[in-house]
């Protein structure tokens, strides 16, 4: 007997430790993905003046349809008292808030847009409007996502009727979607009575285009398929709209930027995805709302909406060459001039000799006096075509005129006529960069960089030739499972300008590595900051690192999309400090590694602790079937981690599903697709309801199930102090009790409360009924709970039965002679047995009953914040399982183990959880809300087990 109990000790610690050792890398995935990023370096945007928000008037049918739904115009000053009567003469611009966002949030784009008009000439301005949206939480609840879109465009026919007494009034709406608003924006055409020409430019901003964050209903899931599906496949009648996404970066753990991506054709040049970090003057990561608010995003966004107008009309462009021009100018590379655009690129001063000088060295670095002057330098490419590929030039000098040019024609030391070669330069942080290639200078004789400070600011110029397989490097990567012990390293001793490492096999998202670069330089002397930067080709979320030399600098290697071919690596493209030495050294990031798996696979986790739970039940009740005892609640859901009787199988349906035989037959049989996670590479192309599979989610599958499990365990730990500490306060409410059927409920009553609860979820909110229904139970645990203290209590007072419960004699009569246990004094050791089983069986039935209250409590919260306009939730995504949900909940508080002992269907409901938590993870990873059907399928059964 003792060693028994030392073994079932010891188990009880190993799995303690176990759970303790998941909840740990848990909790490092956690805190990673929350906290693991640089520090929000964004200024923020302050109103000069106090902002106002004059309501817009819409028609009466409009007003009666969407009473929780309002239109703004945005104003502040004395710009707020010249449209109070409406009449308005600029160019409009309607910001769409996010989930839970509040139409106010519009402030920083239109303060900002104010101010700057201000210095604009000939009056050009914009009137910011904004929407109400009653701030619904419409990424976890789809049902007014419909309603929004609808809104959204009487909204906009709206504001097109406010201009109509200009003699040019503008015949589209610029929309600038923040979170779930850009998602709507893009939904207006899926309307179908929706004018296509009423919208020419959509800019998003942190808005999750691929695939919902987390999919708690049919709704939103239709929804979004709803949009991809004529965004894709009637891409042709699109390509005329222009649509900006912009990713917010690490900073945004709410949507992560791999989902910003606009799922669109390929080739489709109307169309733009970025991160935030890549944005030429900004370089800086945002979160969720401060990328509404951050300054250099908004002011990059209002510069090219000024750009954008059209000096004759007043109006934004319809030109869609225009408005991808300006786009890219502003939001990608930020070159001296837009495409297009016309400059004087003639070099004036052929009267100033001294101006000119010829660079006949590898390098040029030099330094402007105090004092202002013209300055040009000359280099020969005659003698450096053989030796060199490139010529690399920076300036400090960040006003972005032209600089360098081109000289087809030269006269002594002077260039006569010239070509502008600025149009490739790039802006970084510190200075500007061009890059020539000298096989696409072929007319060119000299190469002219300008170095004049005629407003007498001092800068610095340095300019060199390159040899591109001089300045490229390459290193492996660490591998993933390296866990930190691995180095890979490169030296770099040249004493050049730039130079390009590629990190070769760095293309997967679940790779995290720390960057490590030392510089040392051997002279100490006045240099130029040194900018490293990591370079994705495949999609546009680089980021950069501006450090002084010398340093040593650690940067996060993490990407936000997954590699499309093999094509391409990430490089590490380092502006260097000459003659000095720069040591790189990689190694992987466990932390990050975590922090990056639940940042791509967090869906998962809800759905394997759904699973752990549904295998602690079926367990539970293996246990009652084979030994007519309860096993403890911390016991049983400890043993809900089953990989190898779970994720086995799935991923063997997933390799059967790759071969196209066993696709047929899966198409025959009518099934739904296998669920996967939101593809994780860009631009992704795909058909109704077809998402591309990727491999990685899948061999995570172990990993994601421990930490599922992990929360199961220590959830239900929770669950089981809270119970103990609210039966704690609410015994003194209560009469004691010693009876296993203390809570329970008549069957006439179970009725009634039954056809209430559905009545009161059909006229309201199906979550409510459910909730009810929820604590109705949970009111059984506590009485069960509290007798169980009695009972211990009372049976302290009489030793000689609590000497035989310890001996065993007790507990064998209670499972050799159940009946006659049945019928033994309340006051009893197998009494007090007979609870505990009780309460155990509840625990677990508890733990179980979470799962579809949970995924309901979105649509709870949205009705109780909009009832005072309507007192019933349509659409509700509980009604379909409301009925047999709250009757199975209401059912099962009469159930103990002594009527599922005696069920000639418990073998048979004991085997269903394993089959149904394997369906489960096949079908529940992006469709949350089928948890509850698989809760229902386990629980039906336990029902007919306690009728019959």
């Amino acid at each position: 007997m003792s060693s028994g109990r030392t073994r079932t000790t010891t188990m009880k610690l190993a799995a303690v430790a176990f759970y303790a050792f998941a909840l740990g890398l848990l909790a490092v995935g956690l805190r990673e993905m929350l906290t693991g990023f640089e520090e929000n370096r964004c200024s923020m945007t302050y109103m000069f003046e106090y902002p106002e928000y004059r309501r817009v008037a819409l028609p009466r049918r409009v007003a009666r349809l969407y009473p929780a739904y309002g239109l703004y115009l945005y104003g502040e000053g004395l710009y707020a008292q010249e449209t109070r009567a409406l009449k308005l003469t600029g160019a409009p611009v309607l910001f769409l808030p996010g989930n839970a966002g509040s139409y106010k949030q519009a402030r920083s784009l239109g303060s900002v847009a104010l101010r700057k008009a201000e210095n604009m000439e000939g009056g050009l301005h914009f009137n910011v409007f904004t929407v109400d949206f009653n701030e619904e939480l419409v990424a976890l609840y789809g049902g007014s996502l419909r309603r929004q879109t609808h809104f959204l465009h009487e909204s906009i026919k709206a504001i097109l009727r406010l201009y109509k007494h200009l003699k040019n009034p503008p015949q589209s709406v610029v929309l600038v979607g923040h979170s779930m608003g850009g998602v709507v924006a893009r939904a207006l055409f899926t309307l179908p009575r929706f004018n296509t020409n009423l919208v020419g430019l959509i800019i998003t901003q942190a808005s999750p285009h691929l695939a919902p964050v987390l999919a708690l209903d049919p709704y939103l899931l239709d929804f979004y398929s709803a949009v991809r599906h004529k965004w894709v496949n009637q891409a042709n009648k699109f390509r005329n709209i222009t649509v900006l996404s912009v990713g917010g970066g690490y900073r945004d753990y709410q949507v992560r930027s791999g989902l910003t991506s606009l799922p669109c054709p390929s080739g489709d040049p109307n169309k733009l995805s970025l991160v935030a970090t890549a944005v030429p003057r900004m370089w800086v990561s945002t979160d969720h709302l401060s990328i509404v608010w951050c300054k250099e995003l908004v002011l990059a966004t209002v510069r090219a909406f000024f750009d954008l107008i059209n000096p004759e009309t007043r109006q934004f462009t319809e030109n869609p060459e225009k408005k991808m021009a300006v786009l890219n100018h502003h939001f990608i590379r930020h070159p001296v001039r837009m495409l297009g655009e016309t400059q004087d690129t003639s070099i004036s001063i052929l009267d100033f000799p001294e101006a000119w000088s010829e660079v006949n060295t590898l390098r040029l670095a030099y330094s402007t006096p105090k004092e202002g002057q013209v300055k040009y330098f000359l280099f020969a490419l005659s003698s450096r075509r053989k030796a060199y590929s490139h010529f690399y030039c920076r300036s400090n000098n960040l006003e972005m005129n032209s600089w360098v040019y081109g000289c087809m024609h030269k006269n002594g030391s002077q260039c006569v006529h010239a070509v502008d070669l600025s149009m490739g330069t790039e802006l970084l942080p510190p200075y500007k960069v061009l890059i020539l290639s000298l096989s696409d200078l072929s007319s060119v004789t000299h190469l002219v960089v300008s170095a004049s400070n005629l407003n007498n600011r001092q800068f610095m110029v340095e300019c060199e030739w390159q040899r591109k397989e001089f300045q490229t490097l390459s290193v492996p990567a660490p591998h993933v499972l390296s866990f930190g012990f691995t180095v890979s390293d490169v030296t770099v001793n040249s004493s050049g300008l730039l130079h390009n490492i590629e990190l070769q096999h760095f293309h997967q998202v679940y790779q995290a590595f720390r960057i490590s670069i030392a510089s040392h330089c051997k002279v100490h002397k006045d240099r130029l900051s040194s900018v490293y930067r990591i370079m994705v080709p495949w999609y546009r979320e680089d980021t950069l690192t501006t450090v002084s030399v010398p340093s040593v600098t650690e940067i996060s290697g993490m990407l936000h999309t997954s590699r499309p071919d093999n094509t391409s690596a990430v490089i590490l493209q380092l502006h260097t400090a000459p003659n000095c030495q720069y040591k790189v050294s990689i190694r992987t990031s466990l932390p990050r590694v975590l922090g990056q798996i639940l940042r791509f696979c967090g869906p998962t986790v809800p759905v394997y602790t759904a699973v752990t739970l549904l295998l602690a039940c079926g367990g539970q009740l293996s246990s009652i079937l084979h030994s007519r005892r309860a096993v403890a609640m911390s016991q049983v859901v400890g043993r809900g981690l089953q990989p190898h009787k779970v994720s086995l199988p799935v991923y063997s349906l997933h390799i059967l599903l790759s071969c196209s035989w066993f696709q047929e037959v899966w198409s025959i049989l009518c099934l739904p697709l296998m669920d996967t996670l939101p593809p994780t590479f860009p631009d992704t192309t795909f058909h109704e309801g077809v998402l591309p599979v990727e491999e990685w989610p899948h061999l995570l599958s172990p990993l994601l199930y421990m930490l599922g499990a992990a929360v199961a365990y220590w959830g239900s730990t929770v669950l089981c102090l809270i119970m103990q500490g609210i039966s704690l306060i609410l015994a003194p409410l209560h009469r004691p009790s010693v009876s296993r059927d203390c809570g329970t409920l008549q069957l006439r009553t179970q009725l009634i409360i039954i056809l209430c609860l559905t009545v009161i979820g059909g006229t309201s909110c199906g979550a409510l009924s459910i909730f009810a229904a929820f604590l109705l139970h949970l009111y059984r645990v506590l009485r069960l709970q509290m007798t169980e203290r009695s009972l211990s209590h009372m049976l302290n007072l009489a030793p000689q039965r609590h000497s035989e419960a310890v001996n065993g004699t007790v507990e064998v009569e209670c499972l050799d002679r159940p009946k006659e246990c049945n019928g033994t004094p309340l006051l009893s050791e197998c009494a007090l047995q007979q609870v505990k089983d009780d309460l155990q069986l509840h625990l677990c039935l508890s733990a179980l009953f979470t799962l579809p209250v949970m995924v309901s409590t979105p649509s709870l919260i949205h009705w109780i914040r909009n009832l005072r306009y309507s007192t019933q939730l349509d659409p509700d995504p509980c009604w379909p399982h409301i009925v047999p949900l709250i009757t199975v909940y209401m059912l099962l508080i009469n159930g103990n183990t002594l009527k599922l002992c005696n069920s000639k269907l418990l073998p048979l409901t004991s085997c269903l959880p394993l089959p149904l938590a394997i369906t489960m993870v096949i079908f529940s990873p992006l469709h949350l809300y089928r948890v509850t059907y698989f809760v229902l399928a386990t629980l039906i059964p336990l029902v007919l087990c306690c009728l019959l």
